[in-house]
């Protein structure tokens, strides 16, 4: 289990701190690796973009035994429907709206692309057992594909959960819609030639 506080300054760091240690089990289906991390460094980067807050914290569990990964990311901003409320297509959206909307391509308050989610929510249709973005009074959540909005504790800012089977082989460049090589990317980043080579 892994728990990190992270700011602008740190993102990278606890980035490549939270991943380094899954790719420790080796039992991590490499395919959920590769297209985990992409999502996983969005919904980081969301927080100090979207919030106005540049302060986020981050919880993972990963169950060996049950071959589950649990990600919560949460922060104290100004939450997902204020967010979209700077972009005038997006400012009379109600907060369930606005929940519905955040995990849809190109969705966005001006500041990014509006894609983090969106490949979030790709992941979870590939290998995802719950996933559920919180903020303010409601919370919106998908399971089993079936997208549901209900009333929540109050949440100051915006909690994004989600819990993955990590024993599922995919093709990781599904997830990101043919946009990016995620493969190529993780491998840059996380795997030297020698650590390549020992492999195969």
């Amino acid at each position: 289990m892994t728990i990190d506080v992270f700011d602008e300054k740190t993102i990278d760091a606890v980035y490549r701190h939270v991943v380094q240690i899954l790719m420790r089990h080796m039992d991590i289906e490499k395919t959920v690796l590769d297209a985990f991390s992409y999502c996983f460094y969005e919904m980081l980067d969301n927080v100090i973009i979207h919030t106005d807050k540049q302060l986020g914290t981050v919880l993972t569990h990963y169950n060996q035994k049950a071959h589950t990964l649990s990600i919560l990311i949460a922060d104290d901003g100004i939450g997902v429907q204020a967010s979209l409320a700077k972009n005038e297509k997006y400012r009379t959206l109600s907060e369930t709206e606005a929940l519905k909307l955040c995990i849809e391509d190109n969705v966005t308050d001006g500041a990014g692309m509006g894609f983090g989610l969106y490949a979030t929510s790709l992941l979870d249709q590939k290998v995802g057992l719950k996933f559920e973005v919180r903020s303010g009074n409601h919370a919106m959540q998908v399971i089993d594909g079936v997208i549901s909005t209900k009333e929540s504790d109050f949440w100051q800012g915006t909690i994004v959960y989600m819990q993955l089977q990590t024993d599922k082989e995919i093709d990781p460049q599904e997830v990101v819609a043919y946009r990016t090589d995620v493969t190529d990317e993780f491998d840059t980043l996380f795997l030297n030639d020698n650590e390549l080579e020992q492999l195969w």
